[in-house]
């Protein structure tokens, strides 16, 4: 569940908002989809977010820089108990907080911006994962997805703004690399739908997907090497999946 807050915050996506800051408040009914999906994940060692590639974030679990197994794990048990708990933010900087202190980590950035990019892009990319299964199980009675950008935001991306209200089949390719989140601190988001729902608000399937022209963005490796990567304009390198897409190999994950 996603709630607004007017404080102003510099998000990792380049986007400032004065209102809504995004944040994680517990549900009603645990997710579980979203906490299995968390669950299920490898935790790995890793120097930069980019030593994994796209699909194999979802089978992995990382912080970029956390280069110890101990560290990593410990990590990876703090998000599992803010899912599963229902935490927020402010919640889940005690551990983070905790986890620092006990293993010494130096990490890179503010306290602040470091904690909320672990928080924020764990939280966003399960709970997608965990709608996506959901989203399988009704697509026979709710065969549409609709594109929702999350409004209020002081400087939002005008391109995910662009594409809040386009409704295509579940199964339409595009889904495939714009199935939200699209982006550091990105909290757009898809709602299913059925032929009833158009019918009622008076909805309509779009004509065709949004223009996706491939753009060309330079990422930094691990060994400090530039590589330059495609990626469908208005989405960040390394965003171009669905969460919980697994990759058929290593190799096929790291393709470009």
């Amino acid at each position: 569940m996603l709630k607004a807050h007017g404080t102003p915050v510099f998000r990792g996506c380049g986007c400032i908002g004065v209102a809504p800051q995004a944040e994680i408040l517990p549900f009603s009914v645990a997710p579980i989809e979203a906490i299995n999906f968390l669950k299920k994940k490898t935790a790995v060692p890793t120097e930069t977010w980019t030593d994994l590639w796209q699909q194999e974030h979802s089978r992995s679990f990382t912080v970029a820089g956390a280069m110890t197994d101990d560290l990593v794990a410990d990590f990876h048990k703090a998000v599992v108990k803010a899912i599963e708990q229902g935490e927020t933010l402010e919640t889940f900087r005690k551990d983070f907080d905790s986890i620092v202190d006990t293993h010494g980590w130096s990490y890179n950035g503010t306290r602040g911006w470091r904690s909320r990019v672990i928080f924020d892009t764990n939280m966003s990319t399960a709970y997608a994962a965990g709608r996506w299964d959901q989203i399988q199980r009704v697509k026979r009675t709710r065969p549409y997805l609709m594109y929702r950008h999350l409004e209020g935001q002081r400087f939002p991306r005008p391109i995910h703004q662009s594409w809040d209200g386009t409704i295509l089949p579940v199964e339409h390719p595009w889904w495939k690399t714009h199935y939200p989140p699209n982006g550091w601190g990105c909290h757009c988001w898809a709602e299913s739908l059925s032929d009833d729902d158009l019918r009622r608000y008076g909805y309509r399937v779009s004509k065709d997907a949004p223009p996706s022209p491939l753009i060309k963005r330079t990422v930094e490796l691990s060994d400090g090497t530039l590589k330059t990567v495609e990626v469908p304009q208005g989405i960040d390198p390394g965003f171009a999946y669905r969460p919980g897409e697994m990759p058929a190999s290593i190799d096929d994950a790291l393709k470009e």
